[in-house]
């Protein structure tokens, strides 16, 4: 019985650090577009190329974390 009592509160902490995970790259997500849309009318690029590659990027490392997060052994 007391092993249900302690299982909560680490699924609560896996839960929020994958909550804050998950604010952090729609975060980033928002700030590269916005940053792609201003980068792309200050240098005059005829197609929205920043739009596009800064958010594959902030996509490509946030997978990379989740990997590299997620294949961590556990010492339990």
């Amino acid at each position: 019985m007391s092993n249900l009592k302690k299982q909560p509160p680490q699924n609560n902490r896996l839960l929020l650090k994958y909550l804050g995970f998950g604010m952090q790259l729609m975060l980033a997500l928002a700030l590269m577009v916005f940053l792609g849309l201003k980068s792309d009318k200050w240098l005059s690029f005829k197609y929205p190329l920043l739009v596009w590659i800064l958010p594959l990027l902030v996509i490509l490392v946030a997978i990379y974390q989740a990997i590299k997060d997620t294949s961590k052994k556990s010492n339990v």
